[in-house]
């Protein structure tokens, strides 16, 4: 069993694809939350009850910030060829220490459900999935969103960019319609189209997320500016340059700063 911070994640086949693509992303100095990561066998430990296991997780997340964000982080999650979208829970704003152990058998189980057994086998994997977890501090974004650091659908040298009010759940979820951009690699905008933000998730207190109506006037108004495209725009090509052409972003914007939660590869 073996638990580090993220910037010590480097082995993806004990920590998974996601928390070694966050600890390059923090050793590369991009601004990214900090966090821990967790082997696939101490998150089966602690699913299966072995309060050491648990301790030791204890021991290292009380050094973090609360609310947390509790991401499955899976050997062969992220790659190019399959992105588990969908399929490994994602646990955020838990509040306390005490919700710990719970979150980790949640995501255990969602890795090993039968609809995430079935997509494995459907990607060719057979495998028994080996499930290591992230588990960060959480972010209070203003707004967030995915970027594409190329064009998904023809490759082009473009960046894509969707955004919403809140957490960036309403934008992975579809529960909202956007706001929708498009800059070429040069940082100038070729695409603007504002969404319809009706409802943005954020946490509670308690723990946990709830999704709200959005203020009238906020609505239909742009969640990010020119300058947040601009500081995008550049995040996108150092990106690519540290890692390569075709990247799936997933980022938050706190006030001005803009921080990093995903940098994967583009699925096919």
């Amino acid at each position: 069993m073996k638990i580090v911070t993220l910037a010590d994640a480097r082995d993806p086949a004990l920590f998974g694809s996601k928390a070694v693509g966050l600890g390059q992303a923090i050793r590369d100095g991009l601004p990214t939350p900090p966090g821990v990561a967790l082997c696939g066998s101490t998150v089966e430990a602690v699913a299966s009850g072995d309060r050491d296991a648990l301790d030791m997780v204890l021991h290292r997340v009380e050094r973090l910030d609360l609310p947390l964000a509790v991401r499955s982080s899976a050997a062969d999650e992220d790659g190019a060829q399959a992105s588990f979208a969908g399929q490994h829970l994602t646990l955020l704003n838990i509040s306390s220490l005490g919700q710990i152990a719970q979150a980790l058998s949640d995501v255990w189980w969602s890795a090993n459900s039968d609809s995430a057994i079935t997509y494995r086998q459907r990607v060719g994997l057979f495998m028994r999935p080996y499930v290591g977890v992230v588990i960060q501090s959480l972010l209070d974004p203003d707004a967030a969103g995915v970027m594409f650091t190329r064009n998904p659908v023809n490759g082009s040298d473009q960046r894509m960019i969707e955004a919403s009010w809140g957490l960036g759940e309403a934008v992975v979820a579809g529960i909202v319609i956007p706001d929708h951009f498009v800059i070429d690699a040069r940082g100038a905008v070729v695409e603007r189209k504002v969404g319809h933000k009706k409802i943005r998730i954020r946490s509670v207190p308690d723990g946990g997320t709830i999704e709200e109506p959005v203020a009238a006037e906020l609505v239909e108004k742009p969640c990010i500016e020119d300058r947040h495209l601009a500081a995008l725009g550049e995040l996108a090509s150092h990106c690519e340059q540290l890692y390569g052409p075709g990247r799936d972003i997933e980022w938050a914007r706190c006030g001005e700063k803009i921080f990093i939660l995903q940098c994967r590869a583009i699925t096919r």
